[in-house]
């Protein structure tokens, strides 16, 4: 089945943001919790989470277009500072619910039932069921003009995992914690481990 461009650009728009939602493939799913200057904590799930470096330990995320408001985007301009929780089996339904639009004024957290844990002073929330959390500092961020989303770039200060999964090399074994992937828009999966295989040499 072929999909041209003439195709794509003329599917509904919900089929269309489906189809292009799934071609990249298996994402991760991130719980990215925040706090006001005032103190309203926010929750929010993103899938764009992506690695940029270990040295400093830098890391980042796509934000949708600010043309609505974005309270983790704002929360984290105004603060400087916010949590990147991965999901778990345990807390993917509570997890997906975060996306529904809530009032600057009513918590993610209350409203779904998850538990807000702060932790080494941080001031941004945890999620405390999250089995894989970490907290961190804003370093930079760009307004991409193609698309009026926001790259946001982190660093990474404390990290918080369950003992059972880090092994001795360093490396996190992520279906130790039951970590989930996300496809799409709205698709939760559980994984499978295949291998780890040695690093590649001609």
């Amino acid at each position: 089945m072929q999909f041209t461009k003439e195709r794509i650009d003329a599917l509904e728009k919900h089929t269309r943001t489906h189809f292009i939602n799934s071609l990249s493939g298996f994402k991760s799913a991130n719980l990215i919790g925040t706090q006001d200057s005032q103190g309203n904590t926010n929750l929010s799930i993103v899938s764009s989470v992506i690695h940029l470096g270990a040295n400093p330990p830098l890391v980042g995320m796509i934000i949708r277009p600010h043309s609505v408001p974005r309270h983790t985007f704002e929360n984290i301009l105004q603060t400087g500072c916010y949590t990147i929780n991965q999901v778990n089996q345990a807390i993917y339904e509570q997890a997906h619910q975060t996306s529904a639009r809530y009032d600057k004024d009513q918590s993610e957290f209350e409203a779904t039932g998850l538990t807000p844990e702060y932790l080494n002073n941080f001031t941004a929330p945890f999620v405390k069921e999250s089995r894989l959390k970490y907290s961190v500092k804003l370093v930079e961020h760009q307004h991409l003009a193609i698309n009026g989303t926001e790259f946001v770039i982190g660093e990474i200060m404390d990290v918080y995992v369950d003992d059972n999964a880090v092994e001795a090399d360093g490396f996190i074994d992520l279906h130790a914690i039951d970590t989930v992937a996300i496809t799409g828009l709205d698709s939760y999966h559980a994984t499978t481990k295949l291998a780890r295989l040695p690093y590649a040499k001609k």
